[in-house]
């Protein structure tokens, strides 16, 4: 089944409006801006209370941490994707001002979250028996299955409610329900670091992220209600079945991806625990929150764009979401190339420094991490523009391929070539799947072109950064060849990795279309705000 792109009618001969252009711009720069400022936040609170947190307590409690979140991400499958289908159905009748539909569309997603509740919890408990067979050691950790039970109540708890966050976001409100989720996560960082500097209490450590995470579904949802009156009205009438079969269709499709995603990023945390060790798993965890905190940082600026992208598809012509799509993947490889730079400079002694020797990878492995790093941000401009579009249905086999290369070639390679080989199973996994069909399925169904273009520009734009790359680490080793402090190193190589690579971005770019395009954006939304002030 072949899913159809809605559409809004346009008069061919009428220009584009302006004044919906703005809206579109100034809830991206909203939404993007807030949700940097929160993550940022969010990030620093999360770091302060990892010390802590691998300073309180065993190496052991490190490495279980990471492997049950890993076990709860796959659960988390029973949400099947339905959070992007619904909201991809939402973008057009929030753009017609159509309330019952949303109401019909709102009815049917709380329903759907019941369920997921239910399918969570019955799944999550199942797998208790074979606990002890998904951990190689676990050294001084008593109460395991309390502990995971816990871990299962968070996750329980995150659906509860949080519906209703997905309307917000369709409506291109985004920053509201980020703004609530940053202020729950530092309060309950804050509470957590308290625990574990006074009683090293893993238990009351978990219980306030529990009580944190509905408490802030419950904010969410009297937000939404507030903002959207007819949320509490008891008349909703149940979709078309048509209708019906198009959303589950949809759910169908995103459902693969979504399987082949959570099989692709928590089973490499599996692989280790059950090849390696579980103090491995604990070096990956630290690692994983530094890597996975920048790239939450800069999937923020795609995640600001995606309603706006879905209003775009349904209001404009296939030409205009083009032109802005190669804005997004142009300012997406500056971002994630000059943070893989920065990232490769500064993981091992960062690491060092916060957590301790014990932690360490080898240069080789982080090489492979920050690689990945790389090559997903790359990836997020098309997923972004595929998601708001509604294309979930052309590459939904994709993600399941990955998984199972992913799964098969890091189970060979781990034996081979130890931990380097679970990360390497990853990207070549993804090299032979999602970096060529993801465009292609874009370009082809989306645009209705050859992408051709893109996959040049993509091609220079990585010979471009591998010389950039090559450059700024021949400086920063120059220069902290001299420096004995480790301190010293990392301050040494932020300064010179930031300024060099950036700058040498600049020089190449600098008068390059898409790089006017993106800064005339700016531009033009510092010029709404001041024209409004």
């Amino acid at each position: 089944m072949k899913i159809k792109k809605m559409k809004i009618m346009k008069d061919k001969n009428k220009a584009l409006r302006p004044e919906e252009q703005v809206t579109r711009t100034e809830y991206s720069m909203r939404n993007t801006s807030v949700a940097l400022a929160s993550r940022v936040m969010a990030i620093v609170m999360g770091y302060v209370l990892r010390v802590v947190f691998t300073h309180t307590l065993s190496e052991s409690y490190v490495g279980l941490n990471g492997l049950f979140i890993d076990i709860i991400n796959v659960l988390s499958l029973s949400e099947m994707g339905i959070g992007t289908a619904i909201t991809f159905a939402l973008y057009r009748p929030i753009a017609e001002g159509d309330i019952e539909k949303q109401k019909s569309l709102m009815l049917l997603y709380r329903k759907f979250y019941r369920i997921v509740v239910g399918a969570v919890a019955v799944l999550g408990c199942a797998l208790i028996p074979f606990m002890r067979l998904l951990i190689r050691d676990y050294g001084d950790v008593d109460g395991l299955v309390l502990i995971y039970l816990l871990y299962l109540a968070n996750t329980v708890c995150s659906y509860l409610l949080i519906y209703k966050k997905t309307l917000l976001d369709a409506q291109q409100k985004m920053y509201i329900g980020v703004f609530y989720q940053t202020l729950s996560w530092v309060i309950q960082d804050v509470l957590k670091i308290i625990v574990l500097l006074v009683w090293q209490d893993f238990i009351l450590f978990l219980v306030i992220g529990i009580a944190a995470t509905l408490l802030c579904n419950i904010v969410i949802s009297k937000a939404a209600d507030r903002r959207n009156p007819y949320l509490r009205d008891r008349d909703a009438k149940p979709l078309p079945q048509e209708e019906k079969k198009e959303i589950f269709a949809n759910i169908r499709a995103m459902m693969m991806h979504k399987a082949g995603a959570v099989i692709v990023n928590n089973t490499d945390n599996l692989v280790l625990s059950a090849f390696v060790g579980l103090l491995s798993v604990g070096s990956y965890s630290n690692y994983y929150l530094l890597l996975g905190s920048v790239r939450q940082i800069l999937n923020q600026v795609y995640q600001g764009i995606t309603a706006s992208v879905g209003n775009l598809g349904v209001m404009e012509d296939e030409r205009h979401v083009k032109r802005v799509f190669e804005a997004a993947a142009f300012i997406g490889q500056w971002m994630y190339g000059a943070a893989f730079i920065c990232l490769y400079e500064l993981l091992n002694p960062f690491v060092e420094l916060s957590f301790g020797s014990q932690y360490l990878f080898s240069r080789e492995v982080v090489f492979v991490l920050c690689l990945n790093f790389y090559l997903n941000g790359l990836r997020n401009a098309a997923l972004t523009f595929r998601d708001s579009m509604g294309l979930f249905w052309h590459d939904r086999y994709k993600s399941i391929l990955e998984a199972g290369l992913n799964l098969v070639l890091s189970l060979l390679l781990v034996r081979l070539t130890g931990v380097v080989g679970v990360f390497l199973g990853t990207l070549f996994s993804m090299l032979l799947t999602s970096c060529w069909i993801e465009p292609y399925v874009l370009y082809k169904h989306g645009f209705k072109c050859s992408c051709r273009g893109y996959f040049l520009r993509q091609g220079l734009y990585i010979a471009l950064m591998t010389a950039v790359w090559l450059a700024t680490d021949a400086v920063c080793g120059a220069a902290a060849a001299g420096v004995h402090s480790l301190w010293a190193e990392l301050l040494v190589r932020l300064v010179l990795c930031v300024a060099v690579s950036n700058v040498l971005l600049l020089l190449i770019y600098g008068r390059t279309a898409d790089f006017r395009y993106a800064v005339d954006k700016a531009a033009g939304f510092v010029r709404s705000k001041i024209q409004k002030s």
